[in-house]
């Protein structure tokens, strides 16, 4: 890409499947120039939209703030502060305490990554897209969805949603066609930039 060999990984929700990946990553490649850590966020902001691009310019884990590089881009992005935690911001009042401690987004696999990437001693971005905003709440608790690796589990998300048919179903297809949304914007976003 742009004149670079990349090589992805996907590695499912949570810090510990992350930085498994990375690890793999690691293994298979040996050295690096950079790690790029992509993937969906919750907006804190209350301006963001869905498929707004979020670029990390810092990581907030644990109570620590770690600064991490931004790429350059001539598209439209914003950048603050990521809260990056092991489970979903299932509530408008959760995001709105995490705004309130200085983030500007919420996602469930940059600490992971960055753990990795400070002991190899590489540069880190961090480039998200917005899938959930901050006035709103899930019907479903994804986080109940989540088994003991972190992956989510489809059964239990459709027996939510065969129980809550009326609330949950809807969600479930709204969060479907945002998640496009944002994959596309995310996608063109990295396609322009330079790291």
């Amino acid at each position: 890409m742009n004149g670079r060999e990349i090589y992805l990984i996907v590695n499912g929700a949570g810090p510990k499947r992350a930085a498994e990946a990375a690890d793999r990553a690691h293994l298979e490649l040996g050295t690096m120039e950079a790690v790029v850590s992509t993937g969906f966020c919750g907006g804190l902001d209350p301006s963001f939209k869905v498929g707004d691009v979020f670029v990390a310019t810092s990581i907030q884990l644990r109570g620590e703030v770690a600064t991490v590089q931004a790429p350059r881009s001539a598209r439209r992005f914003s950048t603050g502060t990521l809260v990056s935690i092991d489970r979903v911001a299932q509530t408008a009042q959760e995001k709105r305490d995490l705004c309130s401690a200085g983030a500007s987004a919420v996602d469930m696999e940059a600490a992971g990554v960055l753990s990795r990437v400070r002991e190899w001693e590489l540069p880190f971005y961090c480039i998200r897209s917005v899938t959930d905003l901050a006035h709103e709440s899930f019907h479903i608790d994804l986080n109940a969805a989540r088994l003991a690796d972190g992956r989510f589990s489809t059964s239990r998300i459709l027996a939510a949603a065969i129980l809550r048919p009326m609330t949950v179903a809807p969600e479930l297809f709204s969060l479907q066609r945002r998640s496009v949304t944002a994959a596309k914007a995310l996608g063109e976003f990295i396609a322009d930039c330079s790291f």
